[in-house]
């Protein structure tokens, strides 16, 4: 890593934990005002003494009665919050903060933002529009409910059944979602995968939000435009989308009364019907996957694990803040999006990028490596790329087509 340039310090400013290890974050937080500590595993160790990086190893496991350690070791230290940067680390997050914060309710409402089911419940008590879910125990669960959803739908004997989806309570983005459409496909779900949580398929319009909160209000609020979930994704979006901005906002207000957020990053995810309608997927309290962070910085130069610095510090003032972030869309110098490559192939020997894609002058640089393997793994449910392609232009529907395009060519040959 190329030593970050250090910025000084301001002691007046709040003293900031990162838990979990990202290099951008601290990257970020080397050229920025705000003390920072960096909580991750063991192995990190050795990089951030030679780096000279503020560190305090920590192992996430589930929370156990040595939970309350980490946070006297922080308030000890004089750290003024926590900040969860993977989905693994924001209970832990919740518990830190309720005894930094002097806020017990944090720790509840982390629960909340971790438990994708409860997350459910409690959004649909708040008024907030969700699909049909249930938790599921054991496949006869999962059966159960495909069939009573496809009889909700008034399906006749052979009419194809409408999908429901499968995910993990607990874990990021697509891991562990599963489409279901037949009992057949019930028999592949291995047992230790359960209990899940079933919902019913919407039809529509899926993207996603992310946004800073101080205060309780909105500081700056992106939409993320999905080409293809779980492959592509670009920022700010087409104009199409970009139209349900007041609706989306109004969603986000919603929200963050429901699940009393005060302070901090909200990553929600919704659908958009044909007719308008807005329903709530589910929403994590920590930064998004697939790099949008990076994105959000081509397109509008400002550096979002900054940003979360603020919208997490009880010192951030008004001005601070409002002066850090532009202005959505306006003041965007371009549309950066990136695609996720998967390897088509069953056997693969090289990396090969295609010309068109390298001949596009959108492309800018990927950080795909050669494969290791010869034999590709098949794909479980929704599967991890292999790396990203990154791409940044001034029209969002020529970035949208060519990052479709991409799902046609083979990358790995």
């Amino acid at each position: 890593m190329s030593q970050p340039t250090k910025l000084p310090k301001n002691p007046d400013k709040g003293y900031v934990a990162l838990l979990g290890w990202s290099l951008a974050a601290v990257e970020a937080l080397e050229n920025f005002d705000r003390r920072y500590l960096v909580v991750a595993p063991e192995w990190a160790e050795e990089y951030c003494t030679a780096n000279d990086i503020p560190f305090l190893p920590w192992n996430f496991e589930r929370l156990n009665d040595r939970s309350l350690e980490i946070a006297e070791t922080l308030r000890d230290k004089g750290v003024d919050v926590a900040i969860p940067l993977y989905e693994e680390t924001v209970e832990w997050a919740g518990a830190i903060n309720s005894v930094l914060l002097d806020n017990p309710r944090l720790f509840g409402q982390a629960m909340l933002l971790r438990d994708k089911a409860l997350m459910k419940r409690r959004a649909q008590l708040g008024g907030i529009r969700v699909g049909i879910f249930e938790e599921a125990h054991d496949r006869e669960d999962v059966i159960r409910f495909l069939r009573r959803v496809n009889q909700t739908l008034l399906k006749l004997d052979g009419d194809p059944n409408d999908p429901i989806h499968l995910k993990a309570f607990d874990k990021a983005g697509c891991l562990g979602h599963r489409v279901i459409r037949t009992p057949d496909e019930v028999d592949s779900i291995p047992e230790e995968e359960f209990p899940v949580l079933m919902e019913s398929h919407l039809d529509g319009w899926e993207f996603a939000v992310e946004a800073w909160i101080h205060n309780g209000k909105i500081k700056f609020l992106n939409i993320s435009e999905y080409v293809t979930l779980g492959y592509s994704v670009f920022v700010p979006a087409t104009p199409e989308l970009e139209k349900y901005r007041p609706a989306i906002t109004e969603q986000i207000e919603k929200l963050i009364k429901t699940f009393d957020i005060e302070f901090g990053f909200v990553h929600p995810e919704y659908f958009v019907t044909s007719d308008g309608e807005m329903y709530f997927g589910e929403v994590a309290y920590r930064p998004p996957g697939f790099k949008v962070f990076e994105l959000l910085e081509r397109a509008y130069g400002f550096n979002a694990y900054q940003g979360l610095a603020l919208a997490f510090d009880p010192k951030t003032t008004e001005e601070e803040i409002d002066a850090f972030f532009p202005r959505e869309v306006v003041d965007a110098a371009g549309v950066a999006g990136c695609f996720g490559v998967y390897p088509r192939r069953r056997v693969v020997s090289n990396l090969e990028i295609p010309e068109v894609t390298l001949d596009d002058d959108y492309y800018e640089t990927n950080d795909l490596a050669p494969p290791l393997e010869e034999t590709v793994t098949k794909r479980t449910a929704f599967g991890t790329h292999w790396g990203l392609l990154y791409f940044f232009g001034e029209d969002p529907y020529r970035m949208r087509d060519l990052l479709k395009q991409q799902e046609e060519l083979d990358f790995y040959v």
